[in-house]
């Protein structure tokens, strides 16, 4: 490799190192911000007088042919030019030749990394967020469906109290609405321009970096140019967010590999979103969400990485920070096509009602209610009334019955003041709506919980 001309070192690289020390193979994902970058960056130069407007008007029009020739397959990237700045102003050189080395006046490969890469997350950050919008519609449609739709409660992967369906997946409509307020919070946070902040101290040009922000959409600039060519805390939080997202994705995964099996029963994947077996032909395989589940570590691998790249650098840039790129490409990569086809698997799942609505009768899900009206109407302290419970509890496994099954006369045996309203107390149904509080699992509840996330994924213009 040819290196940039420096009076310092007269040799060309060993081709070991070229091989080592280049990244064009992978950064040059970022072409796209580097040019938009490059053009912002010879608009401002032409406007506080650096460059002519007649070079400018050369480098704007060589850089779109650049941009059409990689949109259109015919850009040729070569590990020679090292990475995708050099590349571009290499091919540019080409194109319009001296003109070309003018683009690079008050710049450092420092801030114009940091500019691609930057903008680069921040898109990638927009984008996600469009995506997860996309999964909380479907899981919205899903969940007015089932309000009505009782399954067990679990802790402990334990019965425990009968909820819905629709209230179940609202806990997932929950954590994807953090997802997207970590992103969008990301998005405002972040977005601030690096360009103009040079090599690490700024620059002796008499640039204008308000505009050039302007240009790419920006709202502010960078305070302080040594932390802003060091900074990488942008690509980290994106890591992060995913990687929590991805945590949400593989523990809904999770719920539906159980809620697929024979075991549960309680849903049925489509045969577009499922797998089978190569010597069982009854098989019928949960491969995506099992995908998604070991996908997550993907991320989490990504996020740790660039955390010890970080952790012990010196300021300014160091070269140890062309290793923050590739995870981030990756997991983006892998946010993705998850959520996309999470989505999918979802709007196309078969639920079975009758199958959720049977397991609520198994575990004596009514038993707090029992305990509850042992204290409200016969005058119980919980402890107490949670004893008899107990007791009554183990009544109904040795005669094979739920709670909710029990008669009035089998429940008298165990404390006389019990009358025939505990009943309906019991029922499966009852004590679900009982939980009218704020946030609970009872159908007034779950609607209006179903109206706030339809409030908010759907705002009035």
């Amino acid at each position: 490799m040819s290196k940039i001309a420096s009076g310092k070192i007269k040799k060309s690289s060993a081709k070991l190192l070229d091989e080592f020390n280049a990244s064009i193979m992978f950064d040059k994902e970022l072409y796209n911000e580097d040019i938009d970058g490059s053009i912002a960056h010879v608009k401002m130069l032409s406007k506080q007088k650096i460059i002519s407007d007649k070079s400018k008007d050369k480098i704007i029009e060589g850089l779109n042919e650049i941009k059409k020739e990689v949109e259109e397959g015919k850009y040729k990237f070569s590990i020679k030019d090292e990475d995708i700045h050099m590349s571009i102003e290499n091919r540019l050189t080409e194109l319009i030749g001296d003109d070309a080395k003018r683009m690079h006046t008050a710049r450092s490969r420092n801030d114009q990394v940091a500019l691609d890469f930057r903008l680069f997350v921040l898109n990638k950050n927009r984008e996600i967020v469009k995506l997860l919008f996309g999964l909380e519609k479907i899981l919205l449609n899903i969940e007015k469906k089932h309000v009505d739709t009782l399954l067990p409660g679990m802790t402990h992967l334990q019965h425990a109290q009968p909820i819905n369906f629709a209230y179940h997946l609202l806990a997932y409509s929950s954590m994807f609405k953090r997802d997207i307020e970590r992103f969008e919070s990301s998005i405002e946070r972040n977005n601030v321009s690096p360009i103009g902040c040079a090599a690490l101290a700024g620059t002796p040009y008499n640039t204008d970096r308000e505009y050039e922000s302007k240009l790419l959409g920006f709202k502010e600039v960078s305070i302080n140019c040594l932390d802003t060519v060091s900074d990488r805390d942008f690509a980290l939080e994106l890591l992060f967010n995913i990687s929590t997202m991805m945590m949400h994705i593989s523990r809904l995964s999770e719920e539906i590999i159980l809620w697929s099996s024979s075991e549960f029963g309680f849903v049925e994947l489509s045969d577009e979103y499922s797998t089978s077996s190569s010597i069982m032909p009854q098989k019928k395989n949960p491969d995506v969400p099992e995908l998604l589940r070991g996908k997550t570590g993907r991320v989490y691998g990504n996020l740790i990485s660039l955390l010890t790249v970080l952790k012990g650098l010196p300021l300014a840039y160091n070269k140890d920070m062309q290793e923050d790129k590739e995870g981030v490409f990756d997991s983006v990569k892998t946010a993705s096509i998850s959520i996309k086809i999470l989505a999918k698997t979802l709007e196309s799942m078969t639920v079975k009602k009758e199958n959720m609505q049977n397991a609520t009768k198994k575990g004596h899900l009514s038993a707090t209610d029992l305990a509850d009206y042992l204290t409200k109407k016969c005058g119980y302290a919980f402890r107490n009334a949670y004893k008899i419970t107990g007791e009554i509890v183990g009544y109904a496994d040795d005669h094979n019955k739920d709670i909710s099954e029990l008669n009035l006369q089998e429940l008298q045996s165990f404390e006389p003041k019990i009358n025939n309203d505990v009943i309906n107390v019991l029922k499966l149904e009852n004590s679900m709506n009982a939980r009218n509080s704020q946030g609970g699992t009872s159908k007034e509840s779950t609607k209006k919980q179903i109206t706030y996330f339809e409030k908010w994924i759907y705002p009035k213009s």
